[in-house]
């Protein structure tokens, strides 16, 4: 039997007006009840700013170098660097990847435009969004007609999937780039940020298996989308599929999290990417 966890930071969310977004974090949430903050991301208007910072600051402030050297207390030094970039990784391109496959939509993954929520651990748990608006394509059903005359508010057109993850592939590039070359720094090189872009990969494709199973979707086009957005990563020319493919299939094993059930406290645990 599934349980449902009652979220308090999602209960808490009280939004003005319904947006694209709202309906498709909603739907996101609900492929894993027992821990609704694996998938989605909060709008940042809709939430208390207790305990969210912006995640451009992990770049121009010592945010990163105190969430590695907390994990490094408990582990060897690469192992603290391999596990805050899947963090990271999670954060900006897992769960937006998890959207796009699923409905072809999209939020921004713009460094300036994503915050996080850290648990009392300082551990990242959610992610949200300074700006709603989704990217979709042009007979979504929030587009009104297929000239695309009318739009629902928080929606951008794009004519086509190649445009949808090609756009979503450089966002998370432009994201991620800064971010792997901060942690590069505080890890003392620990990690290289070529394997930092091996995660990279490996997430795409294990949520690219995973997330049809949990929402039952169409598995082919999931497949194909999180292949596009691999293709565009390529395309940059990064190092997204420089594993061999034994070593992607054993990252593309379930990444379910393992789930502290909240009490009283406002946090659960972020998922754990593979290590």
């Amino acid at each position: 039997m599934t349980m449902t966890i009652e979220d308090p930071l999602i209960a808490a969310m009280a939004s003005e007006r319904v947006l694209p977004l709202h309906e498709s974090s909603r739907r996101l949430r609900e492929l894993y009840p027992q821990c609704p903050r694996v998938y989605g991301v909060a709008v940042l208007a809709d939430v208390s700013v207790r305990r969210w910072w912006p995640l451009e600051s992990a770049v121009s402030t010592g945010r990163l170098q105190t969430m590695f050297d907390a994990a490094a207390a408990d582990m060897d030094y690469r192992s603290a660097a391999r596990q805050l970039a899947a963090t990271l990784v999670h954060t900006v391109i897992g769960r937006v990847v998890a959207l796009v496959i699923l409905e072809a939509r999209a939020w921004d993954t713009g460094l300036e435009n994503l915050w996080v929520h850290v648990d009392s651990d300082g551990v990242i748990d959610w992610a949200g969004v300074v700006d709603p608006t989704v990217r979709v394509l042009s007979d979504d059903p929030h587009v009104a007609d297929g000239d695309g005359d009318s739009v629902r508010d928080g929606v951008v057109r794009l004519p086509s999937e190649a445009a949808l993850t090609t756009w979503v592939a450089h966002r998370c590039h432009r994201t991620l780039e800064p971010l792997f070359a901060k942690l590069h720094a505080v890890s003392n090189g620990s990690l290289s940020i070529a394997a930092m872009w091996h995660i990279v990969g490996s997430t795409v494709v294990a949520t690219a298996t995973q997330v049809p199973q949990l929402a039952g979707a169409d598995e082919l086009a999931a497949m194909r989308r999180g292949q596009a957005v691999l293709d565009a990563l390529v395309g940059f020319g990064l190092p997204v599929r420089g594993l061999s493919a034994a070593r992607l299939r054993a990252w593309a094993t379930p990444l379910l999290p393992r789930v502290k059930m909240p009490a009283k406290s406002d946090s659960l645990t972020h998922p754990r990417m593979p290590a």
